[in-house]
This record gives structure tokens, sequence and C-alpha cells, in this order.
């Protein structure tokens, strides 16, 4: 395996392990010249190296997301960090006053709506318990 099959595959790992729940990466390169840089550069450079956790990092990434008002990723990590188990929804509810102190209400407005979606959408996935 060359290095850039190594580096590749890292970030296929490191890109399963925070989007898995919703997406995976395709095992084969797919000739999106900006998704293979971002697997390389992105997941086996960044998300998979050592020093934070998975949780971690998602959770910086959070932050910095709802500071630029970026209400769609936003939901997009939520929806993850619920099905990686990264986060609970208690978790997300919490992250999101906290963050509205230092983002403001207008910002935090989107983002909390776009989170309580995601939890939507990933309550409707989870298996239904017979009573």
């Amino acid at each position: 395996m060359s290095t850039q099959d190594a580096r590749r595959a890292k970030g296929v790992a490191a890109f399963n392990a925070v989007y898995g729940s919703m997406m995976t990466a395709p095992d084969e390169p797919t000739g999106d010249v900006f998704f293979e840089l971002m697997l390389g550069n992105l997941f086996a450079d960044i998300w998979a190296r050592e020093g934070l956790s998975l949780r971690d990092r998602r959770l910086v990434l959070m932050g910095a997301i709802a500071a630029q008002g970026e209400a769609d990723v936003f939901g997009i990590q939520v929806e993850t960090g619920l099905g990686s188990g990264h986060l609970t929804e208690e978790q997300v509810n919490e992250m999101i006053l906290q963050l509205t102190q230092y983002i403001g209400y207008p910002r935090t407005t989107a983002i909390r709506g776009a989170a309580g979606k995601a939890i939507h959408n990933w309550k409707k996935k989870q298996p239904q318990t017979a009573l």
C-alpha cells in the first residue's frame, strides 16, 4: 500500500467515525478532487490526530460553526453527534445555552432551530420499543 493509499484509508476511517451515522466515505477514490483533499487533509491529518477525542473535536467544530451562524452545518453535527454517541440531546441543549451567551440570541435562534430539526430526525431513525 502506497503512502497516499494509507493516508486515504486513514482519512476514510476518520470520516466514517465522525459521520458514519449519516454517511460513509467510499472505499475507492471518487475522482472528486475536493472530497479527496478533504479526506487527506482534514480527516487523515486533523480528525485522526491524537490529543483530542473525536467528541472533543466535534465540540470545538460545533462552537466554530455556531459562531459563524452556519445553522445547517450545525444541524449535521448534532445529528451525527447523537448517532455516534458523542452527544446526548441534553448535552446539545446545554451547549446551545452556553453558546447563546457568546454568539448572541439572534444567531442562536437559527442554531437552535437546526438542532431541534436534527434531534427530531435522529429520533425518527431510532428503533421503536414495544410497550
